[in-house]
This record gives structure tokens, sequence and C-alpha cells, in this order.
């Protein structure tokens, strides 16, 4: 039997979640390959112990899952070591930066194949065509370089029947890495577990990672099977609340209708992903339905308070700013917290454009606070991905935007930021307009500190809104180093989209 070696690279400091691309992975050959699993958020050397374990099991795989953002800091060099002190293990990448990334990846000639998109079949089809000296050109989802070195995407394969698909196989991985140790402390609960139930989504979004990996495709768990899964995390691990790390958990409303029934009695809180447009067609009776049953949040692209943005972006459906600011209020109404993200520095014409868009959407955001003051409010800064043929993707190429065209360039600090969405490095923004979405960012967790970290409260609260009013009040938002050191006095966590990062 064969060994695979599944890494998951170290992606934050804090609120380390269960891997489950690893997981999922790892179900696909359990039956057939030797599993072994290392996880780097908590490892303190993780180089050292994957390449013992390779030696001492003699790995012949190594499937690694790169997000963009923290995990290239490990994914990158433990990667290049394998590639050089052994040789004959085959590298496989899996996630959002191999598969947009994948021209920059495969080049570095330490990547042998790109899983580009699920790995439920086209993982353990890899590894059978190679170990009966089989072409892979047949097998669905991959990018890798041919013997001529001509990059070769095969076709993309269809959305399997998740419900069909195998278990996690949480029990194996707990002999590894106690579940326990994933439970995080939230808002929602003592015990808070990462899950996912469908995979993809089925819009569009110009400015979406998602969207060249799924190409508007959506598939996801019935609610019976949903349900049964998360009885088991209860029972088995004590778990109290979810996040569901979909990529639009709330695509179907009738499975979601559904599992909100069969939950209603099981006192679990949790949290998931949607789009405005789509929750607004959820009837009062179904919002209530899903309080009840325990939705305390939910994350919403926003992006933009302009429509003529949200065009850009190609958001499609129906959002518009108007609707968004209805729709804050009106989940006000079902004990829902909603948690709008917003895309400032979008491309424009001219910088004056440019800057007096963000001026509008940070007055856009503070009427949003206005109609709902407990909507929490995410911003990030404008960050292009691959989606080549897309209008903005021309734009933004035009305008002298370039990737790095090498890999370990990914590893310059102003680049992690980039994925981060901190640092653009557009050259439509100036320092002066980064500056000021930053500055404003901070006031504005200064005057409304997040809901989210329930380590900031009572006497802290108060504190630091009255330490931010004049600023939020005046919108004077240069140099708010008093709130700054507050923050960093209480390690203040700012918002963000749950999981974006985690695995």
């Amino acid at each position: 039997m064969k060994k695979i070696l599944l890494f998951n690279p170290r992606s934050g400091k804090w609120k380390h979640r269960v891997p489950n691309s690893i997981l999922q992975v790892a179900a696909s050959v359990q039956d057939t390959h030797e599993v072994i699993y290392v996880d780097g958020n908590l490892e303190k050397d993780p180089t050292t112990k994957i390449l013992n374990l390779i030696r001492e099991n003699s790995i012949d795989y190594f499937g690694c899952t790169v997000m963009p953002g923290p995990q290239l800091r490990q994914a990158i060099p433990i990667s290049k070591l394998i590639r050089e002190e052994l040789p004959t293990v085959k590298i496989i990448w899996g996630g959002y930066f191999a598969t947009n990334q994948f021209q920059v990846v495969l080049e570095s000639n330490f990547v042998d194949v790109v899983i580009a998109g699920p790995g439920d079949t086209a993982f353990p089809n890899l590894l059978n065509a190679w170990e009966n000296d089989e072409s892979i050109a047949e097998v669905e989802n991959l990018i890798y370089r041919d013997a001529e070195g001509i990059i070769v995407k095969t076709r993309k394969q269809k959305l399997l029947d998740q419900d069909t698909l195998p278990g996690m196989p949480y029990s194996d991985f707990n002999s590894a890495y106690p579940i326990k140790n994933y439970l995080a402390k939230t808002f929602m609960g003592n015990k808070t577990m990462a899950y996912h139930s469908s995979f993809g989504c089925p819009f569009t979004c110009s400015f979406c990672a998602v969207v060249p990996i799924y190409n508007a495709r959506w598939k996801g768990k019935s609610a019976e099977i949903m349900y049964q899964e998360v009885k088991s995390l209860i029972d088995t691990y004590g778990v109290d609340s979810l996040e569901f790390h979909d990529n639009n958990f709330f695509t179907s409303r009738k499975r979601v209708v559904e599992f909100s029934k069969l939950v209603l009695n099981d006192n679990i809180k949790w949290w998931g992903e949607g789009r405005i447009d789509t929750l607004d067609k959820y009837t009062d009776e179904e919002l209530q339905l899903m309080s009840d049953a325990g939705c305390k949040m939910i994350f919403f692209g926003a992006e933009s308070g302009s429509d003529e943005v949200l065009k850009q972006m190609d958001k499609g459906g129906t959002q518009t700013a108007e609707q968004i600011e209805k729709f804050a209020v009106r989940l006000s109404k079902f004990d829902i917290t909603p948690e709008y993200s917003f895309v400032l520095g979008m491309p424009g014409d001219d910088k004056v454009k440019v800057m007096k868009q963000i001026d509008a959407d940070i007055n856009f955001i503070k009427k949003i606070k206005r109609l709902n003051p407990k909507t929490e409010i995410i911003i990030y800064l404008y960050s292009p991905v691959p989606t080549e043929g897309s209008e903005l993707y021309e734009q933004i190429t035009k305008a002298g935007f370039a990737f790095p065209a090498n890999l370990e360039e990914w590893l310059d600090p102003a680049w992690e930021n980039f994925d981060l969405r901190k640092n653009p490095l557009t050259p439509w923004l100036t320092s002066a307009m980064v500056d000021k979405i930053k500055n404003f960012e901070t006031v504005l967790n200064g005057y409304y500190p997040t809901s989210s970290d329930f380590r900031v409260s009572g006497v802290k609260r108060t504190v630091l809104r009255t330490a931010a009013w004049w600023r939020y009040r005046s919108g004077i938002y240069n140099y708010p180093y008093e709130i700054k050191a507050l923050h960093k006095i209480w390690k203040y966590r700012q918002p963000e989209i749950e999981g974006f990062y985690s695995e």
C-alpha cells in the first residue's frame, strides 16, 4: 500500500480550524492508501517533521493545500526542499492559489500537478494512473506540464453528488491531531467547529477567486445528510456551534429551511456566507425559523454603495445599493447579525474618481451603521484575481498591474499582504488613499467594536467608543494612534470573513 503525506500549511496565528480540505482528499483514498497528516498550524517545526516522516515511512506522494497568503510561507520552501532532497516523491498542490496561479506554480519545477477544483475523484484517479503507468491526460480537474513542458489543463469534472461522497475521516485525523484542539471559543459558543456542506457558487463576480474554479456551478449536501453529520459532531466532540465555510451556503432556500427545521431543537449556533439578493427572497417566516434554529450571523458581500461599481464587479443577480440598506434593516427583526464586507479601491479612469468613490463608500458604510448599528463591517482593499476574459481583468491589465512571474516572489511580505487584501499593490491607488481606508477602518472598529471579539466587552467597549467617537463623527481619521494602542493592548481582533484563510 503506497503512502501519502497530506500537509495543511500554517494559515494564521489564531483561530485554527479543522483542515477540511486535506480531510476531504484523505476520505477519497483512505481505503487504498496509507494517509499521514501534518498540520502546520500546530507544529513548531513542520519542515523537519515532514522530511523525517517522508524518509522514515517511504512516502510516495506529498499533497499540499494552498490558500492565498500565509500558507505560501510554508508550502513553497517545504515543497522545494522535498524536491531537492527527495526527488522521487510526487508533489501535488490544490487550493485557490494553486488553481488561480497555476502557471508560476508549475514553472517552479517542484510541483508536479495542480488539482484545479474538488479532488474527490481527481486525486485517487491521478494516483491510480501513475501507479499503473497510464497517461494522466484523461483525469479530470488537473493542470500539469507535459513531456515537452507545455501546460495542459484537463477537462473540468461535473460537481459530484455530495451525498455520495465518503464521510470525513475525523477519527483517523483525531489520532494525529485531537479534534478538541480545533474547537475554538467564539462569540457563538465554546466549541465552534468548521464544516463544509457544499462546493462552488452559481455566480461569476469578477473579483472573486472562486469563479475560475467552479464556473458558476454549485452543489450541496442534502439537509438530511448535513444534519446527520452535524449531529455526529455534536454527540462525538461536544460541538456547540458551527462555521459553514461554504462559498455560498444559502444558495438553496429549500435546503436551508429543511436543515433549520431538523436542527431546531439541538441548541446549536451557526454562521454562514450568502448573498443579499438571495437571502432577500426568503420569507419573514423562513428568516425567523433560521434565527430560532441558531443562525446568529451571516456574511454578505455588500462590496459597494454604488450601483455602477456593483456592475463593474459583475455581481450578477439583482443586488443594489438600496437593497443592501433595506436588508440590513430587515435582518434586525430576526436577531441575525448581517456581516457586510466592502471592497474599496476599485480601478477607475483617474485617481480623482477613485478617491471620490472611496469617500462615497465610507459614507455609505456609516449610513449602514446608522440604519442597523449591529451590522458588522469588514473592509478589504481590492486585490485583482486572474479572471482572464472579464472586462475588469482587462481594465487592471491595461492599468499596468501584473502578478509575480516567479513563485518565490510570492514570499515577499508585500505580496502576502496583497493576498490578504490589505495591500493591493495596484497602480491606481496612492498611499494616501490606502491610508485613508485603513485609518477609517481603525476608527470604525473603535467606535463600533465587533461583537465577534467576545474579549472586548463591557468597560473596554465603552473606553474604545469614547476614544473614537469624535473621529467617527467628524470624519477626521488621520493618525488614530490612540485607538490603535487600545486595540494592541487588548489584542483586539477586527471582524473578518470566518475561515477565509483558515484552510
